[in-house]
């Protein structure tokens, strides 16, 4: 991540919250993590000064030019699902896309992305109001309708709002591990880790008292990993019929019960994976609750898209140490007077 530069678009109408979300995650300055954090750069996709939602104006210090020096864009929304985006926007947007560039959207900004024409063939997501608009006006491109965010690796995509702070820590998590992200999340005062695959809203309101039993569940689960967990335990614990839990499971996760589980046991592989003291892979295996292995190794790869081995040789103490011994690095006036 050495001198890595994240740019995010602003424009006319902006989408305040969607693009503080961003400066929120990118643009402080963050020593205390002890990694060389990224960069960061904010440009217009149009002469400024800029209205943003609530009565402010924006006034973005780059123009166009700078998407062609960014490692990752972010686009925090569109002003109208309905408008086109102008045409130099879409022109960097693919010369970006063609040289390697990650592009992330929030919400509504899935539309500059599919205008541009890089998302097709892709599964993407935006928020469940624009959906269906999207997926008319794009066909070739598969949209999630009912998830957090969708990572295709060049590629990620999220829902409305708050979603989009769960894409960018997603993509801190892919970067620097989620030891890191986990840090960067406390300070935020939100949830460390919410998968993308979750749903984004509760399609039937649960009761109180079954929503807090459900929540008490998942978080003695998280506290005991290693237990031999089984749909018929988990739900004796939560007072409930294995029918009913596997229900609430699919309506607050968008996922089952055992799906949901095995990512839980993912998470904490990884976290023993980043540990400064390692352990043999097969005792993370057994303190993870995979019971072997080759479980974890199938799983932690389906999950994570790498192997337990190789996600340590990336995040692990030692090569954190080694990575990040460089200190935070700024644009430079050169990259200024050519992004102006």
């Amino acid at each position: 991540m050495d001198n890595h530069l994240v740019v995010a678009l602003v424009y006319d109408r902006l989408c305040t919250f969607e693009f503080g979300c961003v400066t929120e995650l990118f643009a402080l300055e963050r020593p205390e993590l002890g990694v060389d954090w990224y960069r960061f750069a904010v440009c217009a996709s149009e002469p400024g000064p800029l209205r943003a939602a609530g009565g402010i104006t924006v006034a973005a210090p780059y123009t166009l030019k700078l998407l062609g020096l960014a490692d990752t864009i972010v686009v925090p929304g569109w002003r109208d699902a309905d408008e086109l985006p102008p045409d130099a926007l879409l022109k960097k947007i693919r010369a970006a896309y063609q040289r390697g560039a990650r592009l992330c959207s929030i919400c509504s900004g899935v539309f500059v992305l599919a205008a541009a024409g890089v998302l097709d063939g892709k599964t993407v997501t935006t928020h469940w109001r624009y959906a269906t608009k999207l997926q008319q006006r794009y066909p070739l491109v598969r949209v999630q309708s009912d998830a957090l965010y969708v990572d295709e690796g060049q590629i990620i995509t999220s829902a409305g709002s708050a979603a989009g702070l769960d894409m960018l820590l997603h993509l801190v998590r892919r970067d620097y591990g989620s030891a890191v992200a986990n840090r960067v999340a406390q300070r935020l005062v939100v949830a460390p880790h919410r998968e993308g695959g979750q749903a984004q809203f509760v399609p039937r309101p649960m009761p109180r008292d079954e929503s807090g039993r459900l929540a008490k569940l998942m978080d003695w689960v998280r506290q005991h990993p290693a237990l031999p967990h089984t749909l018929r335990s988990l739900a004796e614990r939560a007072a409930m019929s294995p029918r009913t839990l596997q229900r609430q499971f699919h309506d607050t996760a968008g996922m089952a019960p055992y799906e949901w589980l095995v990512r839980e046991r993912v998470a904490v592989a990884r976290e023993m994976l980043e540990a400064q003291t390692p352990l043999p892979i097969g005792r993370i295996a057994e303190l993870a609750g995979f019971g072997s292995e080759e479980s974890m190794r199938r799983h932690f790869r389906r999950i994570a898209l790498t192997s337990p081995a190789a996600y340590r040789e990336k995040f692990g103490h030692g090569a954190r140490a080694q990575k990040f011994d460089h200190g935070v690095v700024a644009i430079t006036s050169q990259e200024r007077s050519g992004g102006k």
